[in-house]
């Protein structure tokens, strides 16, 4: 061994002079150098989008535990440790596991040029490939068609979220061509259920499709999902399910849950277990309410939430949410990475919130500067001002408006600073 985790992780940043360098090349490469792990996982589910993957795939993995299954899963990015993002048969990696398979991913790399994702993705594979399970849960970590995800022949099932505006630098300027690169994950013969779409989105998907040879689950079309009398009612051709509402907050997640359900039929998961995917699935950093927070003491009659979303479609959902509680005076706290579009996430909350208190990302080299996240807040109708740290920021407003609603948002890395502090 040379070194834990985090050494070995720190090492793996210096391999490529770019964070994101799409392609699948140096991929295949240390695959074949591992003798080809991701041909030897459990069945794969795969899930592109832009938003809801998370949620999406925290719902389906909930239903297929609910069934009995093992569940391997990938997510990313992680919020307070690395470790986060592998789950073997239903338990977060080990240290000593994780420390072995990152290790034999840097010999086997040999120092040649690869990014961090592409590298650490190979070390989730090879745990999966190694580690009985019934189930490989992988979410795509940016994009689809030329992800580091993007490597198995025959997923089982595919599952496009809703696909939106953001990484426009990395995937293109309009939803069409966005939902064109997360169409890459669609594979001849293997369904793929699509989540509720804007109809440009949507197009291209079906194009994609038709050309590949994928058979679609569409939403509206195959599938239908609705909020009735406080229940969640789903329907597709093999009958309907009355089920309660989600337990991730939110009228969004109605969507994502019916994605979900969608997937677990499609692999012919039965009802109990669809009341499981809805009731016992578990997404920190999404409508989290921190109660038993540390930071809860600096602000002990207000309300306190987390959520890392962080792009225009992020902010309308979390605005929906927020509407759907009890009345109460809102107020942001938040802090952005430089590629995103402040403005175009904070809109939806004028004329709801109060203000907004901008910070820097503690720890972050690409944090938006606080005076720039407060400027654009002030040009979409926000009232915002700057706060030198996220405890400042607490305890201004325990001062000013101790019996509000406070929600820190704009970014998961910010989320991920917040639940490292409950450690």
């Amino acid at each position: 061994m040379s070194g834990g985790s985090d050494a070995i992780l720190h090492r793996m940043m210096a391999l490529h002079p770019k964070k994101i360098d799409l392609t699948l090349d140096r991929v295949w490469r240390l695959l074949a150098a591992l003798d080809h792990p991701e041909k030897r996982l459990p069945p794969v589910v795969h899930i592109a989008g832009t938003n809801g993957k998370g949620s999406t795939l925290a719902m389906i993995r909930a239903g297929l535990e609910g069934a009995g299954a093992a569940c391997h899963a990938y997510t990313s990015p992680h919020l307070a440790r690395f470790h986060e993002r592998i789950r073997l048969a239903g338990t977060l990696i080990k240290e000593d596991h994780l420390a072995q398979v990152l290790d034999r991913c840097d010999a086997a790399n040999g120092g040649t040029p690869i990014t961090y994702f592409e590298i650490t993705t190979c070390a989730a594979l090879l745990a999966f490939a190694e580690t009985p399970a019934d189930w490989t849960l992988l979410e795509v970590g940016l994009g689809g068609r030329l992800d580091a995800t993007n490597v198995v022949d025959q997923p089982k099932l595919t599952v496009i979220t809703p696909v939106d505006l953001d990484h426009q630098q990395f995937l293109g300027e309009t939803r069409a061509e966005i939902a064109g690169e997360k169409a890459g994950i669609l594979k001849r013969g293997v369904p793929c259920v699509v989540a509720p779409q804007h109809p440009e989105a949507l197009a291209v998907i079906e194009a994609r499709a038709a050309k590949v040879g994928a058979p679609l689950l569409t939403h509206g079309e195959h599938w239908h999902v609705s909020e009735e009398r406080g229940r969640l009612v789903y329907q597709d051709e093999t009958g309907l399910l009355d089920l309660p509402r989600p337990n991730l907050p939110g009228p969004h997640q109605i969507g994502n849950a019916g994605a979900a359900l969608a997937g677990l039929r499609a692999l012919g998961i039965g009802e109990a277990a669809c009341e499981a995917a809805v009731t016992r699935a578990e997404w920190p950093a999404r409508m989290q309410r921190l109660s038993d927070h540390p930071l809860q003491a600096r602000v002990p009659e207000a309300e306190l939430w987390l959520d890392g979303g962080h792009n225009p479609a992020a902010g309308v959902a979390l605005v929906e949410t927020l509407r759907r509680l009890p009345s109460r005076p809102t107020h942001l706290i938040c802090g952005m990475l430089r590629t995103k579009d402040p403005a175009g996430f904070l809109a939806p909350f004028a004329g709801l919130a109060e203000s907004l208190t901008a910070v820097d990302i503690p720890d972050e080299t690409a944090t938006l500067p606080a005076e720039e996240t407060a400027a654009q807040g002030r040009e979409v109708g926000l009232a915002a001002r700057v706060a030198p740290s996220l405890e400042a920021a607490l305890d201004r407003l325990a001062d000013e408006a101790p019996g509000a609603r406070i929600l820190i948002c704009g970014s998961l890395y910010l989320a991920g600073h917040v639940l490292r502090g409950a450690e």
